[in-house]
């Protein structure tokens, strides 16, 4: 009997010692296609794109805001904050920085240059935007986390802050 425990918890052993292996290995494999470098960059696209998308139809021309974005701003989007909706003040001024920072902070966020700056300023506006579309969470939820992973692990090292950063250590280092 104590041969056959023996037996027995060696299988036990051998299966688990398997499956841990097959285990490590997938963790592996999936560990490999997360690397961090390509989830940074993945993001900073992730969120740039919409903003991006969005930023340029604001535009019929280089600083020529289209009429529809003034309307638009002028008649239909609101802030609803308690007690209101509100509409926003100096529509054309808020028009003309809305179009402004969806083609700036999305350009940098493809650069990767002032990158938690850039993602800092889309959280802003994702929060603005759900106060003005307050049906569309799950879409704008979206977005701020994406802009809170931004800021808090930073560009990844397929970017121009990156690129800097190596630099000015670099040149620090070598200062006599």
């Amino acid at each position: 009997m104590n041969i056959d425990n023996k037996i027995k918890g060696s299988l036990v052993s051998k299966k688990k010692s398997l499956s841990m292996t097959l285990f490590e290995k997938l963790s592996k494999i999936i560990e490999s296609i997360s690397h961090p470098a390509f989830v940074s960059l993945a993001m900073r696209f992730a969120l740039a794109i919409p903003f991006w998308k969005s930023g340029i139809l604001k535009w019929d021309g280089l600083f020529q805001l289209s009429g529809t974005t003034i309307y638009l701003f002028s008649n239909d989007f609101m802030l609803h904050l308690p007690g209101g909706p509100f509409p926003f003040p100096f529509p054309p001024v808020t028009a003309f920085l809305s179009g402004v920072g969806e083609v700036l902070f999305p350009a940098l966020l493809f650069l990767g240059l002032g990158t938690r700056f850039a993602a800092a300023a889309l959280l802003l506006m994702s929060i603005v935007i759900q106060l003005t579309i307050p049906a569309g969470w799950p879409l704008h939820l979206t977005w701020a986390a994406m802009a809170l992973g931004i800021m808090a692990w930073g560009p990844g090292v397929v970017s121009l802050d990156h690129l800097i950063s190596r630099a000015l250590r670099s040149r620090s280092i070598s200062l006599p």
